[in-house]
């Protein structure tokens, strides 16, 4: 939100704390990816047949979705630190076990107690990593999407490196790299405090019976089953060495984490997250289909999945964002029911494509996977009401994109007011202040408004900051104002997705009361953090039908139009 004058502020500027997770992170990201160049090797080296070596991926993956139901209960009976250092205890356990078994079996089944460690600090990673910041959550995101895009480019990368020596290279990698990261958690991550109130592990199934939540749920389960279908048995018909399959998997990677940070957020805002949704998962059933279709072209397969990259990294972000939107619950909750289903599909997609193959030949396992992928379609259609009213954020629904939370007297319905946009930081004064003087100005009534961000990037999403902290914010400006005679009103709403989306939402606000015009200030963030993540003074003035001024406490306030965007990249809210 506002922040004062200054430099930008590099993202990358962060205590050890924050760096010693975000190694972590890109480790966990290697995780599924690493192992894909060395497929082939394992079934050749272990006299493994393609349907026993998919093994790793269900072990591990269903173990995970089991996992996400108690992750919420663990973490705040036990606190983020402990679950992040348990959790990457595991996986160092387990990926040395891996690579010290001589069977497949073996692996198989200390890939399961990975699976057990990749939840525990997957759940808790994000937020361990926004607590710990300095100067604010948006460059803990940002480096947390620079960690994503590490690890999902480099584990393939690394896998064939360390796979073209010995299958059990990758393994003994993981182990390595993950026990520095333990150590480096263990000595600079400071402990954190444990929630008020513990999470109940029967929560997330319980929230699954609210129609919304299981509907993006089973849409996700059907695109992981033909997610991970494509990723178990797609390097068999590819015919190359592990380092090749590296190479492959690294460009497939890159365009993950190109299109889930970066295009994902600017589609969504641009035409919806149903409708990019619907084509998107209609393209990766053309994708599926032509692997199918060309499962004897190696060329053919190697282009289809690196295509697939782009459509992968959409569907991650979109899912997420549908399913944070929809949900009633607590977003960790919803977060840990929405992880059951889709690592549950993703689980059992490669066990059934196995047997599949074994049974005919191996393009069934991807037609299969294609039917999956469009069948997600009239899942999501069937929610398709739910999701838009959640998109749309009416004032009558407590839960929602949007949710308006009055603190302090309301302003009268129909009178035009000044909104002026603001953080929870200690440049916000100066930028309520301005607004209050052209609000008393223009004799109208000021309205001080927070959001409250819920980020999601990729497969995770985080609320950096408490409902009650939102209100304290607003609050303590309508206190501050009341002791210098200024009468004014506050509103607090949450925003799902960029840091753009809070932009929406604070356009969407002023429309719907008929707002005169929005203050906002200037922010430190630099361009590197608005391109990754969005401005939010772009976003409302793309949108906003009022006046969009940029005010300060050393000149008189600039309207901000579209125009002359290109001359103020460096303010947002």
């Amino acid at each position: 939100m506002s922040t004062p004058r200054g430099r930008a502020a590099s993202p990358f500027r962060q205590p050890k704390a924050v760096w010693a997770v975000a190694f972590a992170c890109v480790i966990s990201f290697m995780g599924i990816g690493l192992v894909d160049p060395i497929l082939p090797a394992l079934a050749d080296s272990l006299h493994a047949t393609p349907s026993q070596v998919s093994l790793l991926f269900s072990s591990y993956l269903i173990v995970t979705a089991v996992a996400m139901l108690f992750v919420g209960w663990f973490s705040s009976r036990f606190g983020a630190k402990r679950t992040l250092i348990v959790g990457l205890a595991v996986i160092v356990v387990f990926a040395a076990l891996a690579g010290t078994t001589g069977s497949i079996n073996g692996i198989v089944g200390f890939r399961a107690g990975w699976g057990l460690g990749n939840a525990l600090f997957i759940a808790t990673s994000l937020a361990v990593i926004v607590a710990s910041a300095s100067g604010g959550f948006g460059g803990a995101i940002i480096l947390y999407e620079t960690a994503l895009g590490l690890g999902i480019a480099v584990g393939p990368l690394l896998g064939g490196e360390l796979g073209a020596i010995s299958w059990r290279g990758p393994f003994f990698g993981v182990a390595v790299l993950m026990a520095v990261a333990l150590l480096a958690t263990l000595a600079f991550v400071p402990s954190m405090p444990k929630p008020a109130r513990p999470t109940s592990p029967i929560a997330p199934l319980k929230a699954l019976r609210h129609r919304g939540l299981l509907t993006m749920g089973v849409m996700a389960l059907l695109y992981n089953w033909g997610f991970f279908t494509m990723l178990g048995y797609a390097p068999y018909p590819m015919k190359l060495s592990a380092h090749e399959l590296g190479l492959v998997f690294t460009g497939w990677g890159l365009l993950v984490a190109a299109f889930s940070v970066f295009f994902a957020p600017r589609l969504q805002a641009r035409f919806g997250t149903a409708p990019v949704l619907y084509a998107n998962l209609l393209g990766l059933g053309v994708v599926m289909a032509v692997i199918a279709a060309g499962v004897d072209s190696p060329t053919v397969v190697i282009v289809a999945v690196v295509t697939s990259g782009c459509f992968i990294g959409i569907n991650n972000t979109l899912t997420t964002q549908a399913v944070m939107l929809i949900s009633p619950v607590e977003r960790p909750v919803a977060s840990s029911a929405y992880g059951f289903l889709r690592f549950i599909g993703g689980g059992l997609a490669p066990f059934v494509a196995g047997k599949l193959a074994d049974a005919t030949d191996l393009s069934v396992p991807f037609y299969l996977g294609a039917a999956t992928f469009v069948l997600a379609v009239p899942v999501l259609a069937s929610g398709h009401g739910l999701l838009r009213k959640a998109e749309e954020r009416p004032e009558e629904e407590p839960v929602v994109t949007t949710s308006l939370t009055a603190v302090g007297d309301p302003v009268e319905a129909g009178v035009p007011r000044v909104i002026v946009a603001v953080g929870a930081h200690g440049g916000a004064p100066a930028i309520v202040d301005a607004a209050a003087r052209l609000a008393r100005g223009t004799g109208s009534p000021l309205e001080v408004v927070h959001v409250r961000e819920t980020v999601v990037v990729e497969e995770q999403a985080v609320e950096p900051e408490g409902a009650e902290e939102a209100r304290a914010a607003v609050s303590a400006h309508l206190a501050r104002l009341a002791a210098h005679g200024v009468t004014a009103s506050g509103q607090v709403l949450t925003s799902v997705g960029d840091h753009a989306a809070a932009g929406r939402a604070l356009a969407e606000h002023a429309a719907r009361v008929g707002a005169r015009a929005v203050a906002v200030g200037r922010s430190p963030r630099g361009p590197l953090a608005q391109f990754a993540d969005g401005s939010i003074t772009s976003a409302l003035t793309h949108g906003a039908a009022c006046d969009v001024l940029l005010v300060d406490a050393e000149s008189a306030p600039r309207r901000l139009t579209r125009g002359s965007l290109a001359e103020l990249r460096d303010s947002s809210v």
